[in-house]
């Protein structure tokens, strides 16, 4: 290749990348003050402290008990222990037997304590209850049950069991409930207990019709 067609190819080439390399220098020339070029992709950002406004980058005015933050709303959050009032930071007001919580912008009750307007109250804690796991209300123990603002004993009838909730009842296997009681139940011919133990269901081959099991054959 001689030197007319070396420097023809060079000419080609460079005609053929100028646009990108203008574009780029387009691109550049674009970004204002405080603003850097994207990472990834085309266009520019502002850099951290300053956010976007009429296609230029202000200072975030972080006010007083406040961070800078990657919000899309302001740049800043209020610091634990406030929340956010208009463009400022009000200290939250923790009552007597309160605390924050995890997340810093309100507080709880203590447990044996509950909510009332911007209050803690004690709760009163009847006979055979105790403070339930929220910390903030009350349960009854195993057996009882609650009725208003005390706890009732659960009655279990005969033939009938304390329920794995402990705040109800159910039959003995061959018992079923009616009303108040545990009432045996006869199990047909061709006919078994079923899994709950409290119903009957047919054989194989059987098919139930009201109390009886007759026969698929039938």
């Amino acid at each position: 290749m001689n030197d007319s067609s070396k420097q023809l190819l060079i000419l080609l080439l460079a005609v053929a990348l100028w646009p990108g390399i203008a574009a780029a220098h387009g691109d550049a020339a674009e970004a204002p003050l405080n603003a850097h070029m994207k990472r990834y992709g085309s266009g520019w950002e502002c850099d951290r402290g300053y956010r976007e406004i009429n296609a230029a980058c202000a200072a975030v005015k972080v006010p007083p008990n406040a961070y800078l933050a990657d919000s899309y709303r302001s740049g800043w959050e209020c610091g634990r222990g406030y929340r956010r009032v208009d463009q400022s930071c009000e200290a939250i007001a923790v009552p007597e037997n309160a605390y924050l919580d995890s997340s810093g912008d309100r507080w709880k009750c203590e447990r044996g304590f509950r909510k009332s307007g911007d209050s803690c109250v004690a709760f009163a804690i009847p006979q055979e209850g105790f403070i339930g796991p929220s910390g903030n209300d009350w349960e009854c123990s195993r057996g009882y049950r609650k009725r208003d603002e005390s706890c009732v004993a659960v009655e279990v009838p005969q033939h009938g069991y304390l329920a794995s909730s402990g705040r109800d009842w159910e039959c003995e296997r061959g018992y079923r409930r009616s009303n108040r009681a545990c009432e045996l139940f006869t199990v047909p011919a061709n006919a078994h207990l079923g899994y709950s133990g409290n119903d009957w269901t047919c054989n194989s081959g059987y098919r139930r019709q009201g109390k009886s099991c007759i026969s698929n054959e039938g």
